[in-house]
């Protein structure tokens, strides 16, 4: 209980007898992980007692796919959504992968099929795909290159240096963000779909000057899915780990995380000294993920939490997400 309240969570409200229960669920956890030789990943947007109670590594979908890849566990429980446990099992075929919310989708996973994606192609033949990490292991497979937010302009840079056009799915609103910031013509040298977040689609760009004049000398941070109006008037756009590596540079009066609300709760246990202001939503598939259900997947998973992806499929997914690693940093061999 100490542990966990000096972690942060007493500052986020949890109560006495809250702290007594998640201890409990914590310690049985963390037995029964060592037991069982299980990792436990955890995404920056989960609920915070998990990600300082039992997540052995916590972060954005590219570094967990990273440490993920790196790990020598032999199991793997992702406190996560689905198509971030289907790229742990991409990656680490002989492990069993669980994943503790069977339920946990994604919006813009879930906006584009596979059917889609060879439409596109044939639509513009010879034009690489990029794929958001948030996309099912099925249409990874039909891509060329995984990226995240935290990569995207980066590899879209690389290929547009030797290709006249290049098509980016399944988000439309990071694709127009990237298109700004990389000069490209929507349509014509960008090739966008139109799945959106149902967290970062809602933000209003119009809230950004009330809350300039309420809290002066506020840095308002904006996730890359958040739509073109809002991005043009923050101080700062990227992904997940971006966002709390410029909290952490940077000195201001006031900090606020346009993104779901598990960044903002977990910023404010990693930098208590900081202030920090919420405009946030939550994102019902990252929250179904609990103590409990981590608890239940390592004791006995049921069925549909077991993680598999088709042979054929991983294959062709997993050298899209190798050329991801290549791109971003040259350095990285799975």
């Amino acid at each position: 209980m100490d542990r966990l309240a000096g972690a942060g969570l007493a500052d986020l409200g949890f109560c006495e007898k809250d702290l007594a229960q998640t201890a409990s669920l914590t310690w049985r956890i963390n037995v029964l992980k060592g037991e069982r030789q299980a990792v436990i990943p955890g995404h920056v947007y989960q609920r915070p007692e998990l990600l300082v109670g039992v997540a052995d590594f916590v972060g954005d979908s590219y570094k967990l796919a990273k440490l993920c890849a790196q790990s020598p566990a032999k199991v793997i429980v992702f406190c996560g959504v689905r198509f971030m446990a289907e790229t742990a099992k991409i990656l680490n075929p002989e492990k069993t992968v669980l994943l503790p919310a069977p339920g946990a989708g994604c919006s813009l996973s879930e906006s584009i099929t596979v059917a889609e994606v060879r439409r596109l192609r044939a639509q513009h033949p010879g034009v690489p795909v990029a794929t958001y990490i948030n996309t099912s292991a099925a249409v990874k497979a039909e891509s060329d290159v995984i990226v995240t937010s935290a990569n995207a302009a980066c590899i879209l840079g690389r290929l547009f240096a030797k290709h006249p056009k290049v098509i980016f799915i399944p988000d439309e609103l990071m694709g127009r963000n990237l298109a700004a910031a990389l000069g490209k013509k929507v349509g014509e040298e960008l090739i966008i779909w139109k799945g959106t977040c149902i967290v970062h689609d809602k933000f209003d760009a119009f809230a950004i000057a009330l809350y300039r004049e309420i809290y002066p000398g506020v840095r308002i941070l904006a996730h890359a899915e958040c739509s073109p109006a809002l991005v043009a008037l923050v101080d700062f756009v990227g992904g997940t780990g971006d966002m709390m590596g410029y909290v952490e540079k940077t000195r201001a009066p006031y900090y606020m995380l346009v993104t779901e609300c598990g960044l903002g709760e977990l910023a404010r246990m990693r930098f208590p000294e900081k202030n920090f202001v919420f405009m946030c939503r939550l994102c019902p598939y990252m929250k179904m993920t609990d103590l409990r259900g981590v608890l239940r997947a390592l004791e006995d998973p049921p069925l549909s939490a077991r993680l598999e992806v088709p042979a054929d499929i991983a294959v062709r997914a997993k050298a899209a997400v190798r050329r991801m690693f290549e791109l971003a940093e040259d350095t990285v061999k799975l």
